[in-house]
């Protein structure tokens, strides 16, 4: 445990002045700014929808742009940012020479990957809350204060972090195999494509396919009850999310057997 600590930290100071990083932070406050200002300045076109509905309006201007495109390329561009490092500085036969096994580095570098997404999902999920709630005062017309729906705005990005897991785990493995960007990132860039077209296109067997889980996550999201006007409630553990956890596990756990037999050059 001590290794994978030190190890995790290490991964730290290493990319904490990187755009990776950054982004996690930048990305949710540009964009809940972005949702912030339109609802500011065009209150005027939002003041006949219901508490629920303006919630739901407010917060799909951040769900649809990191919901369907922005998170695979997010999640792809972590992936490989935190392997890039060594790669960059040919330091891989250097880390794997250190007393830690390759157990503590490689489980450390996948966790620090998982956290920088995590944070970035519930950054997005509380200036959503935030910005809403300060709406709520500064344009009290817009009337947010008439409904709570802080609960629904974290179960929906903790669904959309799980549905994330087995990209990042399939572009991690990638990423740790080929030093170079345009291989992971190409993959990456087209699979998400593919699985964009094919949940849009509500493809029966999308949910089989990882790069397609957010924008599946998304359409699957709403518990089918007979009160969804009064009361949204949000289906976490739906079929897709489970599946990008079994990818995520079964990815990972190969990503070590190749990382253990793997001869650093």
């Amino acid at each position: 445990m001590k290794g994978f600590l030190l190890s995790f930290q290490s991964e730290f100071y290493k990319t904490r002045k990187t755009l990776s990083f950054w982004c996690a932070i930048i990305l949710p406050l540009f964009i809940g700014l972005l949702a912030f200002a339109i609802f500011y300045t065009k209150s005027e076109k939002f003041i006949m929808l219901q508490p629920l509905m303006l919630w739901v309006q407010f917060a799909m201007v951040s769900l649809g742009i990191m919901g369907t495109l922005l998170l695979p390329m997010y999640t792809i561009f972590i992936a490989y940012s935190v392997n890039s490092v060594e790669h960059k500085a040919d330091t891989w036969k250097t880390l794997f020479s250190l007393p830690l096994s390759r157990w503590s580095v490689y489980g450390a570098k996948f966790c620090y990957a998982v956290s920088l997404i995590f944070l970035c999902l519930a950054l997005f999920a509380l200036f959503t809350i935030g910005f809403g709630n300060l709406l709520s005062i500064l344009k009290p017309e817009l009337k947010f204060n008439n409904y709570h729906m802080e609960q629904q705005i974290l179960q929906i990005y903790f669904k959309l972090f799980l549905s994330s897991l087995g990209i990042l785990a399939i572009q991690f493995l990638l990423s740790l195999l080929w030093a170079d960007f345009l291989k992971p990132m190409g993959i990456g860039f087209v699979a998400t494509i593919t699985g964009v077209i094919a949940a849009s296109k509500n493809w029966e067997y999308s949910y089989a396919f990882p790069y397609a889980h957010p924008m599946a996550a998304l359409s699957s999201m709403i518990k089918h009850n007979n009160d969804q006007t009064r009361n949204l409630q949000i289906d976490i553990f739906t079929k897709d999310v489970f599946v990008s956890l079994g990818v995520a596990i079964v990815v990972f756990i190969a990503g070590y057997f190749i990382v253990l037999k793997k001869s650093i050059k």
